[in-house]
């Protein structure tokens, strides 16, 4: 079956670049190394026409499809299952732009177009790109980040990947192409479909390219770094600073003692933001459109908010700022290097997320006497990366296997109580795709249903992702 496959494929689309057998093992990998697949083919098509021309002749054979870009999912999502006929489409050679209209504020690009990619385009016509994953910008691409719903540390003035879409090019599931590329900003001509497939991971349609908003591109940038004693401060320092900065604030960051820790002893070139450890502390952004400095705004703000606050600075120079922003986004990588962890991406309301970490710190704490928390994340917008490990990281493998779904059931039952979510940008994936039963209303798990039967009846998209 496989040769015949793929004398078939190469039949309908000459030449596409294809790898088989142990060349094809890196794609069936996840970035985390904790899920992985086999495949007859990794295809790599140039066009919308040939992406087109393969899902139309794996229709015809019931030969399943796994939509890859970059490969930087957390959740299993762009890697294929250990089972069944199936290839994986990666979109990384489709990287051409399209359409660049600054006037219009929009980029037009194809699917495999990386991030740190659309940050230079955007940059060279005067604009920002705003979704803000700056970690892995160099090999994550649109394409991927549209269709898990990406989130990052802009969302709190952009939005997530959702807000930064007016139109998308799709191959729907049987092959055809619905081409909804519109520029416009108002379009009330029926269902949004668009929004349909981001956020679907791969399950409804294969995104191949995308109309993206553009913002003004900031002319003063200024970070300050500040110390606070717990969670709380952080909820209602941010409340204030919105009341005293507005729509400037671009990013709002929190990071615990044990992130720090961790990024110390595994990122070279990193150092303590203060002169002494703290146990808590934020990263605070600001971008404005006119050249005014907005430094003195923050700095006001900050020494209004009173003794909360333990200790802060202000970072004007590019230099400063990005070793502190250097600490935030190389703890995911530090995690990774430390071993293992059972990881979270919660999202609550602004309002409960100190409470959120205060009743899972203390009911983990009670169950295991042993565990290291590591907290940190969009603290704008609710979303936290609540990561568990032991400090022993040799123990991890065995603690996990032992304890992981415990873990679960206290840390998701805590935000069920407090109305949240058990994937705020990440997605479900493999990672997510049962445990979201016992937390989704099951009506909605209903119509997600009926919508993939709609547009994907035999179940070849994707198939063991989110449903």
């Amino acid at each position: 079956m496989p040769t015949d496959f793929i004398d078939a494929l190469l039949g309908v689309v000459p030449g596409v670049e294809l790898l088989s057998g142990e060349a094809a093992i890196p794609y069936c990998v996840d970035w985390r190394g904790r899920y992985s697949g086999v495949v007859l083919a990794v295809v790599f098509p140039i066009h919308t026409s040939e992406v087109a021309e393969i899902v139309k002749l794996c229709a015809s054979r019931r030969i399943a499809i796994v939509p890859q870009g970059g490969n930087t999912s957390l959740c299993g999502g762009s890697v294929p299952l250990p089972e069944g006929e199936q290839i994986v489409l990666n979109l990384s050679r489709m990287n051409q732009v399209r359409d660049i209209d600054p006037v219009n504020y929009t980029i037009t690009v194809e699917a495999g177009c990386t991030l740190a990619s659309l940050y230079r385009l955007a940059e060279s016509v005067d604009r920002l790109f705003p979704l803000g994953l700056t970690a892995i910008a160099q090999q994550c691409e649109i394409g991927g980040n549209l269709s898990t719903n990406a989130g990052g540390i802009g969302v709190l003035r952009y939005g997530s990947a959702r807000d930064l879409v007016l139109g998308l090019e799709v191959v729907l599931p049987d092959g055809r192409i619905w081409n909804g590329l519109r520029r416009l900003r108002k379009d009330n001509t029926g269902y949004d479909l668009k929004h349909l497939f981001i956020g679907a991971e791969g399950t409804l349609g294969i995104i191949t390219a995308a109309v993206l908003k553009l913002y003004p591109r900031p002319q003063a940038t200024v970070t300050g770094c500040v110390a606070i004693a717990s969670p709380d401060v952080a909820v209602r320092l941010l409340s204030y600073l919105r009341s005293v900065c507005g729509q400037a604030i671009s990013g709002f960051e929190i990071m615990s003692r044990n992130c720090l820790d961790l990024v110390f002893e595994h990122i070279q070139d990193t150092h303590e933001p203060f002169s002494r450890p703290y146990n808590w502390y934020l990263l605070i952004k600001l971008d404005v459109a006119a050249k005014d400095a907005p430094d003195g705004v923050l700095r006001s703000g900050l020494t209004r908010f009173g003794g909360e606050i333990l200790e802060f600075a202000i970072a004007v120079a590019p230099t400063q700022a990005q070793a502190w922003w250097k600490l935030r986004q190389n703890i995911s990588e530090a995690q990774k290097r430390e071993g293992l962890s059972i990881k979270h991406d919660i999202a609550v309301p602004v309002s409960r997320v100190a409470e959120f970490i205060g009743l899972a710190d203390t009911a983990l704490k009670h169950a295991f006497s042993n565990i290291r928390i590591v907290a940190f994340g969009h603290m704008g917008d609710g979303n936290i990366h609540y990561n568990l490990s032991l400090c022993d990281a040799k123990q991890n493998s065995s603690f996990i296997d032992r304890n992981e779904h415990e873990v679960n059931r206290i840390v998701y039952g805590i935000v069920a109580q407090l109305a949240g979510s058990i994937s705020a940008e990440h997605g479900l994936g493999q990672l997510k795709r049962e445990t979201i039963h016992a937390y989704k209303d099951p009506l909605e798990l209903e119509l997600m249903r009926t919508i993939k039967q709609a547009l994907d009846p035999k179940g070849l998209m994707n198939p063991g992702k989110v449903i």
